[in-house]
């Protein structure tokens, strides 16, 4: 009977999947760690010694990039997980999601058109495991996260320095701790893939946690030989260059690293089977570090710029793009590759072109800019429950950002900073809430608080936490980690007139909801109310394809 119906479900997929030209469509792999930002050893590579990169060793995202296609430069519509990831799933900027355009409060609903349910209707075997949609998808939700997951060979790798610290602590070597987490990747895989109808084509997104904090202190160096000193003189303006620091970032080098493990395991097993040619492998990020200044909750290179590279049978590898590129164009290129119709709701455009193309440097004249942006992140990050709205334009040349409500403290309120009760560096190091709230806890975070009234150190922390200017823009050829706001200078204030009339018409073209009546859909606390009726989800927008 089983076989009866695996025909015939064989039958109806291979009328309904045809890709473009004809072929079998591709496999899909998206591979994405949480947290991750642009932080890859072939990244040293391209840019030159001097940085963090130089630290820090992915060879599997390496071959990726070398097999296929490592684009220079990409960015995520908005540093903060559920709008990111609702962004990347719907191939839309992050503000025509609905509530899944804030975290707190907010789900992945459905509601919207989506590459994982398109494909599943087309004929895909789906799947995914660990994070995809953050809190979550309501389990009764068509597509609601669970329903798809692979995940009964274990989830530990999403803790993965705090596990293996404590099976080496109880006596285990450390490969041997590491390895037990390996198997557990490679079981999850191979329990998607054998759920699949022979030669059907599926799409699987692997979602791992652990680069998110927390880590274990001192695991970068305990169980990957990241020196923190090897980052002395390479960490940016805005990171302080003193021991814990640095210590705090070869830790999170650390978590990539596992992460680049565990790709190399999945893109091993499509070797074993047969399928890796037939794959479009993605690797990327959902936004910047954690716990860092500049980094996650922020619309600075450092919280949105990411890594991303592509690999398939169909692409000629070996090339580094510097056309500017948005994860939201992920999902028409998923789309487009399986032979489907994008939903003109999507505003992401395909890199079809880019993968098919021979050439290297900049493909797509078009994509000379990004558009990036933030609303909430901690629901209660001030004390009347208010987001900090930011949107941002991104060119090769500069940045500009604009604050909308530049009254607000950017990353929360600071909390208990001037009381007679300041917070404890444990508890700023372990309660992400206990202060400046829409920054991740951590040790950079709470040695920062720790030295925010001493002289040497007081103008460092005013200037990562403190408020900002309605408008900043930076000249990247001359500050390319963005420490300087040049918007009042009078030899910018073309450039700031001519960003800020193509930011304020994407956005109007778009159906922003923080243009519409203040702002009140975002100013209002989550769940309190729908969309207004001239939001983005009545707006439709023409686009070159």
């Amino acid at each position: 009977m089983f076989r009866l119906l695996a025909l015939g479900f064989s039958f109806l997929f291979a009328s309904v999947v045809t890709a473009a030209d004809g072929a079998k469509p591709p496999n899909i792999l998206f591979a994405v760690a949480d947290d991750w930002g642009r932080f890859a050893s072939v990244y040293a590579e391209i840019d030159g010694p001097g940085t963090i990169n130089d630290a820090i060793r992915t060879p599997n995202f390496d071959r990726v990039a070398k097999e296929g296609v490592l684009f220079r430069d990409a960015f995520v519509s908005a540093p903060s997980c559920t709008p990111c990831r609702s962004a990347l799933l719907s191939g839309q900027h992050f503000w025509r999601t609905g509530r899944a355009s804030i975290l707190q409060g907010a789900y992945w609903d459905g509601s919207q058109p989506a590459y994982p349910p398109l494909l599943k209707d087309s004929g895909y075997h789906i799947g995914e495991t660990y994070k995809v949609w953050s809190p979550g998808a309501p389990v009764d939700a068509p597509y609601g996260a669970g329903k798809y997951a692979y995940e009964k060979a274990g989830g530990r790798f999403n803790q993965f320095s705090q596990h293996v610290t404590r099976m080496v602590a109880e006596g285990t070597d450390v490969e041997a701790a590491k390895q037990e987490l390996y198997d557990e990747v490679s079981g999850n895989f191979e329990q998607f893939l054998a759920d699949r109808v022979e030669n059907q084509p599926f799409c699987y997104w692997f979602g791992p946690t652990n680069v998110h904090r927390k880590w274990i202190k001192g695991s970068g160096k305990a169980l990957w030989g990241i020196d923190p000193d090897s980052l002395k003189g390479k960490l940016p303006p805005f990171l302080p260059d003193v021991p814990e620091v640095r210590q705090d970032m070869s830790d999170y080098l650390g978590e990539a690293q596992a992460f680049d493990v565990a790709l190399g395991l999945l893109i091993a097993k499509l070797e074993a089977i047969g399928e890796l040619d037939n794959t479009l492998i993605v690797v990327s990020g959902d936004h910047g570090a954690p716990g860092f200044p500049h980094g996650k909750c922020n619309l600075y290179d450092f919280g949105t710029r990411v890594s991303l590279a592509m690999r398939w049978g169909g692409a000629k590898g070996g090339r580094v793009v510097d056309d500017l590129i948005s994860l939201t164009d992920l999902a028409p290129t998923f789309l487009e590759l399986a032979g489907m119709p994008i939903p003109e709701r999507m505003t992401g455009r395909s890199l079809v072109n880019i993968l098919k193309s021979d050439q290297s440097g900049q493909i797509d004249p078009a994509r000379d800019a990004v558009f990036t942006g933030r609303e909430r992140h901690v629901e209660n990050a001030r004390f009347d429950f208010t987001p900090y709205p930011q949107r941002a334009i991104r060119t090769q040349d500069y940045l500009y950002i604009v604050n909308f409500r530049p009254d607000r403290w950017p990353l929360g309120d600071p909390y208990r900073l001037d009381g007679d009760d300041p917070p404890t560096e444990e508890e700023v190091t372990e309660e992400t809430r206990v202060t400046l709230p829409d920054e991740d806890a951590g040790p950079t975070k709470a040695w920062l608080v720790g030295v925010r009234k001493t002289s040497e150190w007081q103008p460092h922390f005013e200037w990562v936490y403190g408020k900002r200017p309605r408008v900043e823009l930076y000249d990247l050829k001359k500050d390319p980690h963005q420490t300087k706001n040049v918007a009042g200078e009078a030899v910018y204030r073309d450039i700031v007139a001519n960003l800020d009339k193509r930011l304020m018409t994407e956005l109007g073209q778009t159906g922003d909801p923080r243009l519409i009546d203040d702002g009140v859909f975002y100013e209002t606390p989550p769940m309190a109310g729908p969309l207004p009726e001239n939001g983005p989800q009545n707006v439709k927008r023409k686009k070159k394809r």
